[in-house]
């Protein structure tokens, strides 16, 4: 090894004045440091080895050059330095000259990065990148390499690439600098990296003088550069109306007190209008050689900053199409850097869920997202983080609020960890963990559901969803307030969509409250569970056909409970065929009952008993048997149909048939029709509802019928009820399996035989899932998602 002082090498000139007018102090003299060189090669090796020759040196005659860097010599041979990134700049010149086949600059991180990791967590290295993106990306702020330092690479013959790696992560391989990246091979990754430009005014030279006036821009900038204002950015429209450009925050004052002056005659007559200052902003620049080959780029860019609630202030992108620069706030320029870099799939689209749980179905969709998170991000790169929970008891009380410790962590709150900040008892109010054990990822805090949103909302992260898993009307009164607030909402809650007429016309305003950039409202698993009832609706109406009417089985309780105290003739020949032809897969539905096979009919109070035991129905059967929740799902879908306005809860329960409403009698003093029906009165007629629906089925056996729990919704009469009616044994209606839920569509293209939708709807796990469908289905519409890989595995298919 032999020390090398680079004065004695490398040789500038210094104060060129066209290299001064284009940032540059000096510029390398080449032959003559070619020259410098060799003659040092040669005073070295004889110094080492005497006069042997270099031609016929052996492996162990070989030097290895421990150069100085930053500093070089004049062309008067005074001592200089090379500015900024002066050592890296010293190691490309030296790569250059010895002809080096690769120059590695060792530093503090592990490469290029594709944005700056403080503000966007999930950056990642870049393996390849080209010496023009690495160009854009220097310019716009990553400090990683200096423009300059790359020049002696590309000017070599042949070009030489270049290696940045960690000095404290040796093994790592870093990004290497060439000639190509890999934005050409991934449609969906045309943009390699993002960047910003910090502190920075946009100003706005505007006025109808300047439409077609030779030498306005000139002026303009000439100006600018007479007073040593450097210009970042410039946008103009053809129609010439208005001139903005983009210099650093210390200088906006400066140059508009220079233009002013420039133009003081165009602004004392009004042909210009305004010199607008508008500051503190920041320059996104998207960068990427990819872009040239991929049409949308420019779409996407700006439909992400779009579903962020970014404006946008001025554009501009270059011919080359390899850079796409825009100018925000720079209040809003963290969240525009987070959303466009997701977009192009060099991250995950962040979003922060908030869950309103109560039981069962809030514990089964946050197992549900824990088990699907990493899933989710590697099939359709979505990160879906659990930020607040809001835990309640079946009967709304003992409400608690759980949320993340740190606003800016990566991680999520699942069934454990919410336990643990409830104290072990969670939300089926069992402990399931040690009191002991520790948790530094959440903690309880005073608010509740109403100030829910506060931790919740986070202004560097797009996308925010609560899912409300109860049935509690407070809580669905706030959900206009939550749209409002951009948080899109997906409910299983439809109490406020069945509740008053305000508060549904409310929820409708706050839909549309900001045009297309409005949070959305997912309510599809209001009605039928996860069956797809309402976008069935949405679907027919959206492709120009006429809904006539609708009929149905709509409660799961109504459909168990007639079914097992009145089960079709052929029921045990239906779980027979279907078993024998799914291969075994097909679960014999006969045994769904804990008492026995579903083919033996029992009383309706036994049937009652083990709905709820199935966890069909609450613990008070009444809401069920009164049609309450039926009455509530037929009021959501009179509101998607335009008939809703005429009808609320208590015309539909008062128009339809109960199995309680004729048991007044049996109540001194008329209770039932003054109070609530509660579960001890239940109790006290339960034998005389049994003896009743004994009577009424061998009446329907008669005449070759079972008795069935049927919803309708008339369109042309707006007549909506709910009926106990004796239909045929064959029916569709009659041998709808137990606990299942089905919907009839009869429409102008439906006309001789209806559409029909049919479907298991009970338990909390089929919930869960079709509450985050809602989920899935509306980060497909905002940011796009791709498909994973269809994978199969003994006999059932998935995405990997």
């Amino acid at each position: 090894f032999v020390f090398l002082d680079a004065r004695k090498v490398i040789t500038v000139e210094e104060d060129d004045q066209q290299l001064n007018k284009g940032g540059g102090s000096e510029v390398v003299l080449w032959d003559e440091c070619a020259v410098k060189l060799k003659q040092m090669f040669h005073e070295e090796w004889d110094n080492n080895f005497g006069g042997a020759s270099t031609s016929t040196s052996s492996p162990s005659q070989l030097m290895h050059f421990v150069a100085t860097g930053y500093i070089a010599s004049n062309s008067q041979n005074v001592t200089t330095t090379l500015g900024r990134d002066g050592s890296d700049y010293s190691a490309a010149i030296f790569g250059r000259l010895l002809q080096s086949t690769v120059i590695t600059i060792w530093t503090d991180v592990d490469g290029v990065l594709s944005a700056d990791p403080r503000r966007v967590p999930d950056a990642h290295i870049l393996p390849d990148v080209s010496f023009n993106e690495a160009m854009e990306l220097a310019y716009f702020g990553a400090k990683v390499i200096h423009p300059k330092t790359m020049q002696p690479a590309i000017m070599a013959n042949p070009q030489i690439p270049i290696y940045i790696r960690n000095t404290f992560n040796s093994t790592f391989r870093g990004s290497r600098i060439f000639t190509s990246s890999t934005t050409h091979t991934e449609r969906d990754r045309c943009i390699c990296g993002f960047s910003t430009v910090e502190d920075i005014s946009l100003i706005n030279v505007e006025g109808s003088g300047m439409v077609g006036v030779p030498g306005v821009a000139k002026r303009l900038f000439g100006t600018l550069e007479s007073n040593g204002i450097n210009v970042v950015f410039i946008s103009q429209a053809s129609s010439e109306h208005s001139i903005t450009f983009a210099t650093m925050n210390s200088k906006a004052m400066l140059a508009k007190e220079a233009v002013e002056e420039e133009f003081a005659k165009e602004l004392r007559v009004g042909h210009i209008s305004a010199i607008d200052v508008i500051s503190p902003c920041s320059i996104i620049a998207a960068v990427g050689d990819g872009m040239g080959h991929t049409t949308g780029v420019a779409g996407r860019f700006f439909s992400a900053l779009g579903d962020a609630k970014i404006n946008v202030m001025a554009m501009a992108q270059g011919c080359s199409e390899r850079n796409i620069s825009a100018v925000v706030l720079s209040s809003e320029s963290t969240r525009a850097l987070r959303a466009v870099h997701a977009a192009f799939r060099l991250s995950h689209t962040r979003v922060r869920v908030g869950v309103i749980a109560s039981d069962e179905l809030g514990h089964a969709l946050l197992a549900l997202l824990e088990k699907q998170r990493n899933k989710l991000m590697k099939t359709f790169d979505i990160n879906v983080q659990v930020c607040a929970v809001v835990t309640q008891s079946g009967n709304g009380e003992n409400e608690q609020l759980v949320v993340l410790n740190d606003k800016s962590t990566n991680e999520s709150i699942g069934p454990r960890s919410l336990e643990l900040a409830t104290g072990g008892m969670g939300l089926l109010g069992a402990p399931a963990v040690s009191e002991d054990e520790p948790n530094s990822v959440v903690k309880a805090v005073d608010g509740g559901f109403l100030g829910m949103s506060k931790f919740l909302i986070s202004e560097d992260v797009a996308h925010t969803v609560i899912f409300d898993c109860t049935a509690d009307e407070s809580i669905g009164e706030q959900h206009p307030e939550w749209l409002n607030a951009g948080v899109h909402v997906i409910t299983a809650n439809n109490t406020c969509l069945s509740g008053s007429r305000e508060l549904r016309y409310a929820i409708e305003a706050a839909e549309h409250h900001y045009g297309k950039m409005s949070a959305s409202y997912l309510r599809e698993v209001t009605v039928g569970g996860g069956l797809p009832v309402i976008s069935t609706i949405r679907n027919l109406l959206d492709s120009g056909d006429r809904i006539r009417r609708m009929d149905g089985i709509l409660s799961i309780s109504m459909s168990y409970i007639l079914h097992r105290i009145a089960p079709p003739s052929n029921v045990v020949d239906c779980f027979t065929f279907d078993k024998m032809i799914s291969s075994g897969i097909f679960c014999d539905a006969q045994t769904i009952s804990p008492m026995g096979k579903l083919s033996s009919p029992c009383k309706l109070s036994q049937a009652v008993k083990e709905a709820i035991a199935l966890g069909l129905m609450e613990s008070d059967p009444v809401r069920d048997l009164s049609n309450e929740y039926t009455a509530r799902c037929l009021m959501v879908l009179a509101k998607e149909l335009g008939i809703d306005e005429y009808n609320d809860i208590e015309k539909i329960q008062k128009n339809s048939d109960s199995l309680i409403a004729d048991i007044d009698e049996l109540m001194d003093g008329g209770l039932l029709r003054k109070e609530v029906c509660t579960s001890e009165i239940y109790s006290k007629i339960e034998s005389h509802l049994d003896q009743l629906m004994t009577e009424r089925i061998a009446l329907a056996a008669k005449k070759g019928c079972v008795p069935r729990h049927i919803s309708s919704i008339d369109v042309s009469t707006g007549e909506i009820s709910v009926r106990i009616m004796d239909v045929p044994d064959g029916h569709f209606f009659a041998i709808t399996p137990p606990s299942n839920e089905c919907v009839r569509f009869f429409t102008e293209r439906h006309k001789r035989y209806p559409l029909v939708i049919q479907g298991p709807s009970e338990g909390a796990d089929s919930t869960s899932s079709a509450l985050l469908a809602e989920l899935l289905h509306l980060m497909h519409g905002k940011v796009g998602v791709r498909n994973g890989d269809l994978s199969r595995t003994g006999s059932s298919a998935f995405l990997s």
